[in-house]
């Protein structure tokens, strides 16, 4: 990889794996590069696969198969902007009804405990909206709301 910054992942030997399921669902994104170990390592023997350069939505990722000692939790997610309903639906599904979980506010989890929040563009807009009872209302609206309903957004930011 070429970045400068890469974002580094942790998985319990499966860094492959995510990395093929995230390229498979998001535009932009790929498998580059997989390296295995030359020797053993706490979590591995040599010829595992240890690190997997991939990228989703043409972020630079590193995924690291460090072992069981760290977990991802929600100090850090990815935020994918979407343009419409099919979008969201599209991805929502694909990470939650693949071992994945749902969350509140368009938050959800896939199934190595990642999280990704599916943002409609719409909501983003409500929010930074100069009329603050507009963001209000989208706000209140998604407060409700696992999966973002783009129509209650924009039903909301209507008033």
């Amino acid at each position: 990889m070429t970045s400068k910054n890469t974002i580094c992942l942790w998985y319990d030997g499966t860094a492959l794996e995510a990395a093929t399921f995230y390229a498979g669902i998001f535009p932009d994104s790929a498998v580059h590069a997989v390296h295995r170990a030359p020797g053993d390592f706490p979590s591995g023997k040599q010829g595992a696969v240890l690190t997997v350069e991939f990228s989703v939505l043409g972020i630079p990722c590193l995924g690291l198969n460090g072992g069981s000692a760290f977990k991802h939790s929600e100090a850090f997610s990815f935020q994918v902007a979407t343009d419409d309903q099919a979008e969201t639906d599209r991805y929502w599904n694909a990470i939650v009804d693949n071992g994945g979980q749902e969350s509140e506010c368009g938050w959800c989890k896939d199934r190595w405990g990642l999280s990704w929040q599916i943002t409609p563009r719409v909501l983003t807009e409500a929010f930074t909206s100069p009329d603050r009872a507009v963001a209000k209302r989208a706000f209140d609206a998604m407060m409700t709301m696992r999966k973002i309903d783009v129509a209650v957004i924009e039903a909301a930011m209507r008033g």
